[in-house]
């Protein structure tokens, strides 16, 4: 069994949700993803924890230009894979409380989406990693453009316009080291192959992959798509953009950008690293003058990634295995942070944090629930965000203190606001408005027991997941040494 099942069963499982309507969709699409989640755990309990690349798939696609449709996995991509496939059928089970318009089309996208990422995650091959980078980006747009905000056809235009132009700068890319392959195809091996061959373009190739990257992270200050996109999306296609489609970019970055063009990238480290840094402390700082909650959570995510990406840039170790378990950990607060912000929009019919106070009184379960995923997201030791905080930190702090003790100030900085939010939210007296707040029940308290356990299991042990991408992080990092 190869891991080009993970990829057709979605495809599959979208075609034929298109034949349902409203819940009995929404039922086949929680199904299909479950059954998806447990192929990928039947991968990873076969899977060996060293840097070679497993369950692979290798066949001719498109011989004439050299394009094979080749999907392999190692420790980096399996957990990416994880991700994906344990959020996706968590996000579809978030969203069992709305009713959509064309509920079929609506989950039928998601699991055309779930394909392409998968093809991202998975992909040994360029030409098929810029299909599978492409068609993740075709459904969300539909997604956020058909079932978002009052503002959401402006806002997802400006969004597919940052991230196709960005797609096209790393076809470029992909298309020029191609050409420079002896045997003229897209293979991964092939393209690290040519880092001498193309010594003097390096910096043209590093950089039409950063913004195609930088983008879709976002890194500063190429982010200006991301908060209004988020807070204008339905919540399912918020959740999908940054629990997942968001890592797409630290992905590419950690096993495209940096081992093809390693001269350039340590040519301009610093900069993209002051880059990620400055992420950090504007995410945060913006986020304090939130009055919208969905909207703080968004800036705080920048601040996140900023840090995540700080830490790839540094290029050790610690930074790159940080930025694996901060990935996986991120995405899971994220989506639980949204969720809460789902839950209480949909209830109270507003997100202005102003207007709120006293929940706790009503909702004992969900303040639990609520105060769990914050505990996580501002990275509280025995939470799942800490121990990839601190490789991260650590990370940075080896490649420069001063940037460490800014960067730093992003858990400062995220517990001030985090908590803050909590308590104008949660606590004090009930008003008119949150006196009559439900608690939670049903599939809500199933999606957020599920986020909880995550967080508390992974923040108390962490090391089954480190141990995952441990040794492929190794060899990846160490093969590009002769870059320093």
């Amino acid at each position: 069994m190869t891991v080009s099942i993970l990829i057709i069963l979605p495809v599959i499982a979208a075609l034929i949700i298109l034949l349902f309507k409203n819940n009995t969709a929404k039922h086949a699409a929680l199904f299909f993803s479950v059954v998806n989640l447990a192929l990928a755990y039947v991968f990873l309990v076969n899977f060996v924890p060293d840097a070679t690349m497993q369950f692979g798939f290798d066949a001719p696609w498109i011989p004439q230009i050299g394009a094979y449709f080749s999907v392999a996995v190692d420790g980096i991509s399996m957990l990416m894979v994880m991700l994906t496939t344990v959020l996706v059928p968590l996000i579809i089970l978030t969203s069992y409380k709305h009713q959509y318009k064309n509920a079929n089309v609506f989950y039928a996208l998601i699991m055309f989406m779930q394909a392409g990422m998968l093809v991202v995650f998975t992909s040994l091959d360029g030409f098929l990693f810029y299909v599978g980078w492409e068609a993740a980006l075709i459904p969300i747009y539909f997604i956020c453009s058909l079932w978002g905000g009052e503002n959401r056809i402006r806002i997802n235009l400006k969004f597919f316009i940052y991230t196709f132009a960005g797609s096209l700068f790393m076809l470029l890319a992909i298309i020029y080291v191609y050409l420079q392959t002896p045997a003229k195809v897209y293979s991964l091996q092939e393209f690290y192959r040519t880092a001498t061959i193309i010594a003097d373009h390096q910096g043209l190739v590093f950089w039409a992959f950063f913004l195609a990257f930088a983008i879709k992270m976002p890194v500063f200050p190429f982010h200006t798509w991301q908060p209004d996109t988020y807070t204008e999306s339905p919540t399912a296609g918020t959740m999908l953009l940054s629990g997942i489609m968001l890592k797409m970019g630290v992905y590419g970055a950690i096993r495209w950008m940096i081992p093809i063009a390693p001269h350039a990238f340590l040519n301009w480290q610093l900069v993209i690293v002051i880059l990620a840094v400055i992420g950090v402390v504007y995410g945060s700082i913006i986020a304090f003058t939130q009055k919208d909650g969905k909207r703080l959570v968004a800036y705080s995510s920048i601040g996140h990634v900023g840090l995540i990406a700080a830490g790839i840039f540094c290029w050790n170790v610690q930074g790159v295995q940080g930025a694996m378990i901060q990935m996986l950990s991120h995405g899971i607060n994220v989506v639980g942070m949204f969720f809460i912000w789902d839950i209480i929009s949909s209830r109270l019919g507003t997100r202005d944090i102003s207007q709120l106070g006293g929940i706790a009184k009503v909702a004992p379960q969900f303040a639990i629930a609520f105060l769990i995923i914050v505990l996580g997201t501002v990275a509280l030791p025995l939470t799942n965000g800490f121990i990839g905080e601190f490789l991260l930190l650590n990370a940075v702090y080896q490649y420069n203190i001063w940037l460490a003790a800014i960067a730093g100030l992003t858990i400062i900085f995220g517990a001030v606001y985090m908590l803050r939010m909590y308590k104008n939210v949660m606590q004090g007296p009930t008003n008119e408005l949150t006196v009559t707040f439900a608690d939670i029940h049903g599939s809500e308290k199933l999606a957020l027991a599920i986020i909880c356990l995550l967080i508390i299991v992974l923040g108390i042990y962490p090391q089954p997941i480190l141990n995952i991408s441990s040794a492929a992080v190794q060899n990846l990092v160490h093969s590009t040494t002769y870059i320093r």
